[in-house]
């Protein structure tokens, strides 16, 4: 497969072919950053672990040479600093039995660029290999714009693919802005009670990050407890870990559906339900 970096690599942990490691592929997560995947795709991580016939395949889109630096790595350079993510990130694939991961070496300037196809095209030569049933990449409301970049030119690419070719879903994951703001009809559920050992493993290979003065590992692993804890106001927990999703798979559905206009729906319906309370709750 080429790629429009010829720097980009993919890397297979058990040492299968690339045809064969693409083609077991069943769940698919599609994030800007080393690292995005083990915060916002645990359960499909964890859903395929150990398995035969479910297969899960990592594509992190951007290069990591703009990453915030601190103590033992405070004075890399940025071509370092993109080898030592790169290395993060085979080493999560190793822990968490990946099929495949795909390094893409974008610039993040490329991915924000709206106009820019290169990136399109890469994730749909990655779909047509793989045709994975699940995918999974960043939410619509998600804060940071490479984030949102990466969202929208994951959509473009699945819509450019004939709808028989379609993922079953297509799910926008929490990072940068978690989803606890949505009305709960509207979440997609992920429960991550399990093998709490794996995924603070797959969190804590990324050393650059945690050291450097990000405590990703903490903070997701407690975003998880937060959710299931506050999740339902009148019950006792009925998970240890939770995470939410926006379930984006209408606008595969309806390819002419206006993306932004899909994400404002999921905002009005929080914001009614924020209204309808208050007037139940008026004198």
């Amino acid at each position: 497969m080429k790629f429009h970096f010829d720097t980009a690599e993919i890397y297979i942990p058990d040492d299968v072919s690339v045809e064969e490691a693409l083609a077991r592929t069943t769940h698919l997560c599609i994030a800007a950053h080393q690292d995005d995947i083990e915060i916002m795709a645990a359960q499909p991580i964890i859903e395929c672990f150990q398995q035969d016939d479910k297969w899960f395949t990592g594509v992190v889109v951007t290069n990591g040479r703009g990453s915030p630096r601190d103590g033992i790595y405070e004075k890399y350079s940025d071509d370092e600093m993109r080898d030592v993510r790169f290395k993060e990130q085979r080493k999560a694939a190793i822990i968490g039995e990946f099929s495949a991961q795909i390094m893409l070496d974008y610039p993040s300037s490329i991915v924000k660029d709206g106009n820019s196809k290169s990136p399109i095209t890469d994730i749909v030569s990655i779909l047509k290999e793989t045709s994975p049933n699940m995918v999974y990449t960043h939410n619509l409301a998600d804060k940071h714009d490479t984030h949102v970049g990466v969202a929208m030119k994951t959509i473009a690419a699945i819509r450019s693919l004939p709808e028989n070719t379609h993922p079953q879903k297509l799910y926008g994951c929490e990072v940068w802005r978690d989803l606890d703001w949505m009305v709960d009809s509207d979440k997609a559920i992920f429960n991550l009670s399990s093998q709490e050992n794996l995924q603070a493993a797959l969190l804590g290979v990324f050393d650059s990050q945690i050291s450097g003065g990000k405590r990703y590992d903490l903070a997701a692993l407690a975003r998880r407890r937060t959710n299931a804890t506050f999740f339902a106001s009148h019950g006792v927990d009925e998970a240890t870990g939770l995470s939410f999703a926006m379930d984006m798979t209408p606008l595969l559905t309806d390819t002419e559906k206006n993306i932004p206009d899909f994400a404002q729906e999921f905002v009005q319906r929080f914001a009614q339900d924020v209204t309808d309370r208050l007037a139940r709750m008026s004198g």
